[in-house]
């Protein structure tokens, strides 16, 4: 992945907003959240105001104007670059064609699930799972409500995210099951070491042939 000068992905959101026309950072944010764009990332003035500061220093938006309406402060109006427009479409074409290997807190979680004990992790992985369904149930609901008024340009990530979550509920529920049932080997000597930290024999854990 390439350094950059500006990284956060409300700077990326703030880059491609501005790529349709110039507006003050107030505006951009109101056009973010009604695309539903605060679900990938938190829009927060303050961290809203350093990235359009951080982004018109390395000179990928400038400011064009100042606006005053009514009674309220005065706003800048920014406007994208040639560079800005050359880092958004580069850093897009990355996101897209560079798979991210980093792990992510679940998949940490996973990776050191073993001090919990089987059943822990199964009493962990069922919340899991009861949000994954509501969240399932949710953004199904609100892609209902969005086709016909928000183009599947703009929805894309919503679906990706939603395949997501169903692939793994599918994947919580096989694996509480596995536990639940007993299938998977070695959850006696699991449970010993989230007892006790002794680490039995890796033979404990392996499934035996024809399992």
């Amino acid at each position: 992945m390439k350094r950059r000068k500006v990284a956060s992905m409300l700077g990326l959101a703030v880059l491609t907003t501005l790529y349709e026309r110039p507006m003050h950072p107030y505006e951009a944010a109101s056009v973010m959240r009604s695309r539903g764009k605060e679900g990938d990332f938190k829009i927060k003035w303050g961290s809203l105001y350093t990235v359009v500061a951080n982004l018109e220093k390395h000179g990928f938006i400038e400011a064009v104007e100042n606006v005053r309406d009514g009674s309220r402060p005065e706003r800048t109006v920014y406007r994208i670059t040639d560079s800005g427009r050359a880092e958004v479409r580069d850093w897009v074409a990355e996101l897209l064609g560079v798979p991210d290997a980093e792990p992510n807190r679940f998949h940490m979680g996973l990776s050191v699930m073993a001090v919990l004990g089987p059943d822990g992790v199964h009493q962990r992985l069922g919340a899991r799972l009861d949000t994954l369904v509501r969240l399932i149930e949710e953004r199904v609901a609100a892609l209902a409500e969005m086709r016909g008024e928000v183009p599947r340009l703009m929805l894309v990530e919503s679906e990706y995210e939603l395949a997501m979550w169903r692939a793994e509920a599918d994947w919580v529920r096989a694996l509480r099951e596995d536990l639940g049932s007993g299938a998977m080997p070695g959850l006696e000597e699991w449970r010993h070491f989230a007892e006790t930290g002794e680490v039995p024999g890796i033979s404990a854990f392996v499934e035996p042939e024809g399992g």
